[in-house]
């Protein structure tokens, strides 16, 4: 059975250090004159849901959200890029990813794909950051394809069964991440969730939401290749 690996970006390929926190927020001081509440939290969020948040919480409607939303967002990017093409940015793979990879590239039935809450551009941005090729990554879905995180498995999956050319079933989708949001976005479709406590979450935390499989991080690859490719 071809089983769709989903991999989800910040906390869990790798750890950006705040670089979309900085960019971010460098965007919204320039287009709402505040960054919004310093509590609120960007893990688990798609960009758009982000911005949208944040600035309701700093008191500021929809309709002044939606008019700057486009123009803040390509404000944002030139900062990530301009960061990333600057060497000083602070982005890391997270130990065992490297050899996560290669072996689930080995497998015919694997295909690798994202998900993520990232628009795509900065998801291509934050995985070059870290040495990793975008085009390993023949499928997915981003925060610019839906502000809300748990619309994308579906168009993840849309996408995978028009480059297969057969259907794929949401059970044969697996989704790795490392917050509550990613173990809880694929349910609607069936798909498997394999949490990570490589970002914020720990363990514990994370089976609270009841995952197919909880790991500390990918360090131990057989146990990695188990959570995510055996019934």
């Amino acid at each position: 059975m071809t089983r769709v690996v989903l991999f989800d970006i910040d906390g869990t390929l790798l750890a950006s250090g705040g670089l979309g926190r900085r960019s971010m927020e460098g965007a919204l001081m320039v287009h709402f004159g505040t960054i919004g509440p310093t509590h609120y939290r960007y893990d688990g969020k798609t960009d758009r849901q982000i911005v949208r948040e944040s600035m309701r919480m700093a008191g500021f409607g929809d309709a002044e959200i939606d008019a700057k939303m486009d123009v803040l967002l390509a404000d944002y990017l030139q900062r990530l890029e301009h960061t990333v093409s600057s060497g000083e940015h602070g982005v890391r793979m997270h130990l065992g990813i490297p050899a996560l990879l290669d072996a689930l590239e080995a497998r015919d039935e694997v295909v690798l794909g994202l998900l993520t809450g990232n628009v795509a551009p900065g998801a291509s941005l934050k995985l070059r950051a870290a040495g990793l090729d975008p085009a390993r990554f023949r499928v997915g879905a981003f925060g610019s394809d839906h502000e809300h995180r748990p619309a994308l498995p579906a168009i993840a999956q849309q996408r995978a069964a028009a480059m297969l050319g057969r259907d794929v079933a949401g059970d044969a989708i697996v989704i790795i991440g490392d917050t509550p949001a990613d173990v809880e976005c694929g349910r609607g479709i069936g798909a498997r969730a394999v949490a990570v406590a490589t970002g914020h979450f720990t363990t514990e935390a994370l089976a609270a939401f009841q995952p197919h499989a909880v790991v500390e991080d990918f360090t131990d690859l057989d146990t990695a290749l188990r959570a995510i490719c055996d019934n």
